[in-house]
This record gives structure tokens, C-alpha cells and sequence, in this order.
């Protein structure tokens, strides 16, 4: 038995539609659902259902809305103005606390919007967008499947050539886009580029300003420039084509095309391209199948069916390698999704930077919702200064609906009057927030935006009037008028729990905030296995890559005052560069394909990095020659099961003998695991790295820069600090954190407001109450008791409401951490005492100046 559809979208067709349609619309749609449920899941076929109900809600096919009973006529409407403006001034207490609440929340609405769509438009801006793929490899390790966008340079091609759905390929170097030195003339630049096939500008819409797309890169001698760096060269970029550039003052370019610097909305971010095609030449292995290095980008036919076109893909690699990389399955997804959506786990796509763009859309919202709530609870509250005159109206024949209009009016220009606050706080405070967020954003008025806006003041305006205009306008007149109104059981509970649902999510925030930086403070300070602190390093270039030379280089260097060690690595310790699976030892499984990180090391990288060597030796020109000699960390040891490794052979295409077990340490972020780690000794390293004292380090690196510039001139020094490149790991983390820290303390403020009002309101209405305690003895402590019980009760609900759910929020987000902190107690204790001590401190203010006012203030009548 097929399920049914859902009934609730049917029931809105039968209130808004014609009837002669509704018979018509009502079989159409019950076969749209049935032939759904053959194609989709019955979840996403009744999602279908309600979905295609909505999209008939068309002008066309509603009925006639208009009666002898118009709602509002301009008169009306004048006059709803007016009482609205009146009480504006009137309450002008309730009007400001409303309007900074609204006006904040639209604001942090509105940032948050501009911030999403800068994240979704990422890579967006392509001509070829829906057809434009990036290639990925699942590869299974034997202990799990791990994901990666690293291909062998010859799979384009060859899909190109086999698969008919494959228009055209691109293969570049995306994550290998790295500094160099380029030259004309005289002049030396650092520029950072990559190397792509001659393909790159057909599949990627960086428009070109000088030269044409399908012959920019079809050369091996060639070198597209960016806009920005053909001026910094030639002044201009009119004439540039064919003017010769060198790169690393070794290989000689003509420029063959300028593009259009990439916007910000695109995640490749480059200053020139060169063929990948000639440096395959000098790099034949990238072109070998059992090779993963670059990226491989596909154009495919249009609507083609992504999933079948997979499934034919999946098994290339063992095709192509005879069975030997059958561990290999090729997968293509949507490039411009990826920069969103490029986490995997096991294979299956897990998130990525969307989990961010839906938690500030929700922070968003949750800010918004609870600037709407103060509005409706101070409405409601002050509701009994209003019944007369809803009774009034009511006596002489207002309609319920005109009286709903005239509340929802009176938020909607409160809402209005939000807006305009709030696009004068944007236009404060939008750098600061480009600067915590990374972007580039702008205040670009288009369609867009202004249907946003519109729909901003619109929705705030319904949502904080709602229960307001429902409320007043369903109160009885008769009562109204005798002022015999009673607060109805209803309306209290309804008032009540939007103040708990404000600190709920108020609280949530606060947790989340705090979990956030002890996560932060945890990777900051958290003992990596290796010092991280006064180390710089910097890619060899030039006349570094000569032994002799660097040796030089190292030499003078060390006799610099303040420089304590330099040495070279094969890697940059942030970022895994360089991994095998082909290493055997006595006893390995056939099948086991386990891989190993691989750090290329000199001598003295060891000690430099403070690495502790547990078992045996580290790499030392005292023991002669080390070239077949190997270290593993621990985690390697115990992958191999290796007992007593100090003298054991491994074969790695050749045989070498262990030496040395270095103690486990964290490369890259501590998002992952630590992985099995082989380390040996090399010529080709390219990263150098110098250690420093901490103190008088500008007199050091000036030292540092004058022995570089005299040893390899015509390369301009380029450096950084091992420290500031992890810190850099976490980027994402830091701005979750300091928008968090913004966000949580806006939504307190917001709430604290609503409880300001509530607190003067009731301070107010409870006056003579308040004398006449006064008059009988009451202390000022026991009023202050009085008044504030029912507003700590509220916040105590809130808090037993938000821990567990805070609890399971902030769990899901560290469990994205290999290595993290544990959640103690007192993390939620503490957020929610927190958020009690601020609701006393802000009720507290109030009710200590109502209970110390005149009695006969208080008991005087009005």
C-alpha cells in the first residue's frame, strides 16, 4: 500500500483556489504524487507534494478576496497611522526597547544573509557551471575508504578519449599553488600560480582580456598573466602578448594571455598559469597511473545523468592498471559544489563549510526570532492600556479582521523603522565584519536584495504582530469597555514561554561560545610533538637547490647571532605533501594496503623541530652514509607490528634497515588522526627552515635576509612563521568563534531588553500592590524578591530547556575533531548561571527603583 499524501497542503488549496479548479488540480496532483513514489523515496515524493501545492497559489487560480467589507479604506488606514505614531510617543519606553531589538536583529539578519550568500555563490559564476565536475578518488586503505581530489595526470585525458559524455578536460595543480619568482627585465616578482592543460580556460570562465582561449596554453613555453600582475610588469595590458618572462630565472616564458583577475567568489585564487603539459615533461611521473598529484576537472554533456556516468567511471583505475589499483574508484561531483560540500567520509559525502552556512543561518534566525518575541511579549503585557479602546471599536462595528490589519500594521512599521536603523548600523559596521569574516562583502542594491528587504520588513512585521493582533483583537468588548477584562490562564502561559524560548536560545549560544574557545584554546595550546614556536620557513629557490650552495648558505646562516638551527624538510608540517602504500616489512598481509605519510628530511631536521626520538637514532653524517636508512613514528611501528624495530629491514624499492623510532606527533590539523609516518634522508627538500631566539628576532631576520639576498640574488625572500601557518589551520574555528562571541552577546542583550520592559511593566501595574506591602513593612529586599521570582523561575525553565540540547549541539561539532576537549559540567552549569546572574542584574535595576518609589506614588488613585 502506497502512503498517502500529506492532507495539510491539500486543505490550504481548498481555502485559497476556485472551485472550478479545485477538482482538476486535486487529480493532477494525486498522479504527480503516485509517479514520485516510483522515482524518490515516499519522504521526498510527499515533500514533492507540498512543495507543487505551494507553486499553485498563483493570483490566476485564487478566489475573489474582495467584499462589501473592505478591510482598509485610506481613511482607515490614516487613522491606524496616527494611533499607531500616538502610541508610539505615548509608550515611548516599550516603542525604543522594541525598535532596538528589532533593529539589532534585522541587523545581524541582514549581515548574515550577505555572509551566505557570498559562501553559496562560491564558485557559482562559471558559464559551464551545471555541467562543470571535479574529479575525486575514493581509495580504500584496507582499514576504511579516504577521499581525495588527487588524480593521476593521465585520467582527463583518457576519459576524454573513452567516454562520450566527456566533452573536455583540465588538469591543474590547484593545491600546489604556490609562490615564485618571476622576471622581466630587471624586475623580480613573487607571484603565486599553477600549472593547467591547455583546456583550463574553456572549462573555467577566467575571462581573458589578451589572447584566445583554446591557444593561451597550447604552447609549452607559455604563461598566462592575471590583469593585476601584466600592470605591476608592463604598466599595461594592451601589447603584453609575446613579451618574454622568466621563471625561478631559469625557464623561459612568453606571455601569451592576460585574465581577468578571479573575483572573490572563486575558491582559485592565482596570479598566472603556465603549461602543465611542459612541466609533465620534466615530471613524467605525474603522468603514470599508480600517480596521484593534480586535479582533474570535467566538462560534460549537458543533462547528463551524473549517477550513471559514475557507476560507468567508478572502476577506470583498475581498468587502466591491469587489476593493480583496483583499490581506486573514481567519482565525479558537481564543482561548484564542492567548495561547500567537498567533507567524505567512508566515501559518502559528510558536509564541509555548509554545516557553517547553516549554523549562522540559524543564528540568524534565532537572533531575529527572539527580537520578534519582545515585541510581542510587551504588546500582550501592556494590552489592558489598550482594551478600551478595542472595545470602543468594537462597539461601533470594526470587523476582527480590520483590527488584525491595524496591529499588524503597527509591527510592520516598527519592523520598517528597524530596517532603516539597520541599514545605517551595516553601513558601520561592514568593513569590521569583512575583517572578522575574511570577505569581501558589499552593499549592492539589486532585486535580490530589495525582495529580501521587503520580505524582511514583511515577515518581522507578521511575525512579531501576530499573536499580538490576535490576541487584542479577539478580546471581548463588553468586558473591554466595563474593565472587567481578566488575564486569560492562556495568555500568561503563551507570555511566559516566549521569555523561556528567548533564553533557551539565548543560552545555547552562550555554550556554544564557550565550547567553541576552550576548542580553540585546546589546538592553540595542545603539545603537538614538535616546537612549532620562532621557526620561519621558506620554499628553496635558485641557487638553493644547489648542495653545495645551501650548504653555504646553512653554514652562514648558523653564525648568526640569534639563529639557533636551519635545516630543510619535504614538507611544511601543516599539510600532508607526499604519501605511500609501497612499503613492505617481514609479515605484511598481500592485501593490506596501508599507507604511510612520508617526510623528506636533511640533517638536523629532526632536532630543529624538537622531534623526540624514542628507540634508536635520529639521521646523522656521524654514522656515515644514512641513504638507506629509515625512522618511523610509533603509530608506523605499531601498524606493522614490528617488535624491537632498531636493525629490521623493510623493502621500499630497495631494502633499507630501521634506525630510529621518532615519538608521535600531529602533522596537519587535529581534525585527523595520526597517521604511520616514514622519514628519510633526501637532497630535495623543499622547504627551509631556520629556528630562532625569541627576543630581538627584526635584527635577526634582517641579518637572515641580507645572507639570502648576497647567496641568491634575484629572488626576493618570502617567508613566514611555522606558528602563524597552524593558527592559519583553524581559520574557519577563529571566525566561528569571534562571530559566535558577537551573536551570543546580541541575543543576551536582545533578551535582557524583553525583560526590561516586562520588568517596568510589571513594576508599573503592580504599584499600589507594591505600596501597600511598603506600608505593612515589606523591606526593599523582600519587593526586589517579589518582583523578580517570576522572571528567575522563567530563566531557570530556560536553562533545564537548553543544557541538553547545548549538550548534543557542541558534542556533534567537536566530534568533527580527531583529538578535542572533554565537556565538564561546569562548561553548561556555568553558561546557564551566567545567563540568570544577567536576567537578575538587568530585572534587579528595575524592581530596586520601583520598590524605593514615593508610597504615595503608589497608592495615590489615577
Amino acid at each position: 500500500m502506497n502512503p498517502t499524501p500529506p492532507q495539510w497542503p491539500l486543505r490550504i488549496l481548498r481555502l485559497f483556489l476556485k472551485d472550478e479548479y479545485l477538482e482538476e488540480i486535486e487529480g493532477d496532483m494525486e498522479e504527480l504524487y503516485q509517479d514520485n513514489l516510483e522515482h524518490f523515496s515516499a519522504s521526498k515524493a510527499r515533500n514533492l507534494y507540498a512543495w507543487e501545492s505551494l507553486k499553485l497559489l498563483r493570483p490566476i487560480l485564487l478566489r475573489n478576496v474582495t467584499s462589501h467589507h473592505p478591510i482598509m479604506t485610506f481613511s482607515m488606514f490614516k487613522h491606524n497611522l496616527i494611533i499607531t505614531l500616538r502610541n508610539f510617543m505615548r509608550y515611548r519606553t516599550s516603542f525604543i526597547i522594541n525598535l532596538i531589538g528589532l533593529s539589532t536583529g534585522i541587523t545581524c539578519f541582514l549581515l548574515i544573509y550577505l555572509w551566505v550568500q557570498d559562501e553559496k555563490q562560491v564558485d557559482k559564476f562559471h558559464h559551464h557551471k551545471e555541467d562543470l565536475f571535479i574529479l575525486l578518488e575514493h581509495v580504500d586503505t584496507g582499514e576504511g575508504i579516504q577521499t581525495t581530489s588527487n588524480t593521476s595526470g593521465a585520467t582527463g585525458p583518457g576519459l576524454v578519449a573513452d567516454f562520450p559524455e566527456v566533452l573536455a578536460s583540465a588538469t591543474a595543480r590547484t593545491k600546489s599553488i604556490n609562490s615564485n619568482t618571476l622576471s622581466s627585465g630587471k624586475q623580480d616578482l613573487k607571484a603565486s600560480g599553477l600549472f593547467a592543460t591547455k583546456d583550463f580556460f574553456q572549462l573555467f570562465s577566467f575571462d581573458l582580456l589578451a589572447g584566445e582561449v583554446k591557444g593561451v596554453l597550447s604552447e609549452p613555453n607559455s604563461i598566462v598573466l592575471s590583469e593585476s600582475l601584466a600592470l605591476k610588469f608592463f604598466g599595461t595590458i594592451q601589447g603584453v602578448v609575446g613579451k618574454p618572462i622568466e621563471l625561478q630565472h631559469e625557464w623561459p616564458l612568453l606571455v601569451s594571455g592576460v585574465f581577468q583577475d578571479p573575483p572573490a567568489q572563486s575558491s582559485l585564487q592565482f596570479d598566472y598559469v603556465v603549461s602543465f603539459e611542459a612541466w609533465a615533461i620534466e615530471n613524467t611521473w605525474v603522468m603514470e597511473w599508480g600517480n596521484r598529484h593534480p586535479q582533474t576537472f570535467l566538462l560534460l554533456q549537458p543533462e547528463t545523468d551524473i549517477e550513471r556516468f559514475n557507476e560507468k567511471i567508478s572502476a577506470y583505475m583498475a581498468v587502466k592498471t591491469e587489476g593493480e589499483e583496483d583499490d581506486r574508484t573514481l567519482y565525479a561531483t558537481a564543482y561548484g559544489d564542492f567548495y561547500l560540500n567537498g567533507a567524505y567520509e567512508e566515501g559518502k559525502q559528510a558536509g564541509g563549510r555548509i554545516e557553517y552556512v547553516w549554523l549562522f543561518s540559524l543564528i540568524a534566525i534565532f537572533i531575529l526570532f527572539i527580537a520578534c518575541i519582545n515585541f510581542m511579549n510587551l504588546s500582550t503585557a501592556k494590552a489592558t492600556r489598550r482594551v478600551k479602546e478595542v472595545g470602543i471599536k468594537k462597539s461601533i462595528g470594526a470587523r476582527r479582521s480590520s483590527l488584525i490589519f491595524q496591529y499588524l500594521s503597527e509591527s510592520s512599521l516598527l519592523a520598517f523603522l528597524g530596517l532603516g536603523i539597520a541599514l545605517l548600523l551595516i553601513w558601520i559596521f561592514l568593513p569590521e565584519f569583512n575583517s572578522i569574516t575574511g570577505k569581501q562583502l558589499v552593499w549592492a542594491w539589486d532585486s535580490n536584495l530589495v525582495g529580501v528587504l521587503a520580505g524582511t520588513v514583511v515577515m518581522t512585521g507578521l511575525l512579531a504582530g501576530s499573536y499580538p493582533a490576535l490576541y487584542l483583537s479577539g478580546l471581548n468588548p463588553i468586558a473591554t469597555i466595563k474593565g472587567t477584562l481578566k488575564q486569560g490562564l492562556g495568555e500568561i502561559w503563551v507570555r511566559k514561554g516566549l521569555v523561556v524560548t528567548q533564553f533557551v536560545l539565548s543560552i545555547i549560544l552562550i555554550v556554544s561560545v564557550g565550547v567553541v574557545y576552550k576548542q580553540i584554546a585546546y589546538v592553540q595550546n595542545k603539545n603537538l610533538g614538535y616546537d612549532r614556536e620562532n621557526i620561519l620557513l621558506f620554499r628553496k629557490e635558485g641557487n638553493l637547490w644547489n648542495e653545495s650552495t645551501y650548504r653555504l648558505f646553512v653554514e652562514q646562516i648558523e653564525q648568526i647571532p640569534g639563529v639557533i638551527h636551519a635545516s630543510s624538510v619535504g614538507n611544511s608540517m601543516t599539510e600532508s605533501d607526499y604519501g605511500t602504500n609501497s612499503i613492505s616489512w617481514p609479515g605484511k598481509d598481500p592485501e593490506d594496503r596501508a599507507g604511510f605519510e612520508v617526510m623528506q628530511v636533511e640533517y638536523g631536521m629532526l632536532e630543529l623541530l624538537g622531534l623526540e626520538i624514542i628507540e634508536g637514532r635520529a639521521f646523522s653524517p656521524a654514522y656515515g652514509a644514512d641513504s638507506t636508512k629509515l625512522l618511523f613514528n610509533e603509530q608506523a611501528i605499531k601498524k606493522m607490528g614490528i617488535v624491537d624495530p632498531i636493525g629490521k629491514q623493510v623493502q621500499w624499492g630497495e631494502d633499507y634497515e630501521i634506525i630510529g623510532v621518532v615519538k608521535d606527533f600531529h602533522l596537519e590539523s587535529l581534525h585527523n588522526e595520526i597517521s604511520p609516518m616514514v622519514f628519510y634522508l633526501g637532497g630535495h627538500t623543499y622547504m627551509a627552515m631556520i629556528k630562532i631566539k625569541g627576543g630581538n628576532s627584526v635584527r635577526t631576520l634582517q641579518k637572515i635576509q641580507a645572507v639570502y639576498a648576497e647567496i641568491n640574488p634575484g629572488f626576493p625572500l618570502e617567508y613566514s612563521f611555522l606558528d602563524d601557518n597552524y593558527e592559519a589551520l583553524y581559520a574557519s574555528e577563529h571566525r566561528v568563534s569571534t562571530l559566535s562571541r558577537y551573536f551570543a552577546g546580541l541575543a543576551i542583550l536582545i533578551s535582557c531588553l524583553g525583560l526590561l520592559g516586562l520588568a517596568m511593566f510589571t513594576a508599573a501595574k503592580r504599584q499600589k500592590e507594591i505600596g501597600i506591602r511598603k506600608v505593612l513593612g515589606a523591606s526593599t529586599y523582600q519587593l526586589v524578591r517579589l518582583l523578580t521570582d517570576e522572571f528567575s523561575k522563567m530563566v531557570g525553565v530556560a536553562i533545564l530547556v537548553a543544557l541538553p540540547i547545548s549538550y548534543f549541539l557542541t558534542k556533534g561539532w567537536l566530534d568533527s575533531f580527531a583529538f578535542k576537549i572533554t565537556l565538564q559540567w561546569w562548561y553548561f552549569l556555568g553558561a546557564g548561571m551566567l545567563a540568570m546572574v544577567i536576567a537578575w542584574f538587568t530585572v534587579g535595576l528595575q524592581t530596586i527603583q520601583a520598590a524605593q518609589v514615593d508610597l504615595v506614588e503608589c497608592l495615590k488613585d489615577e
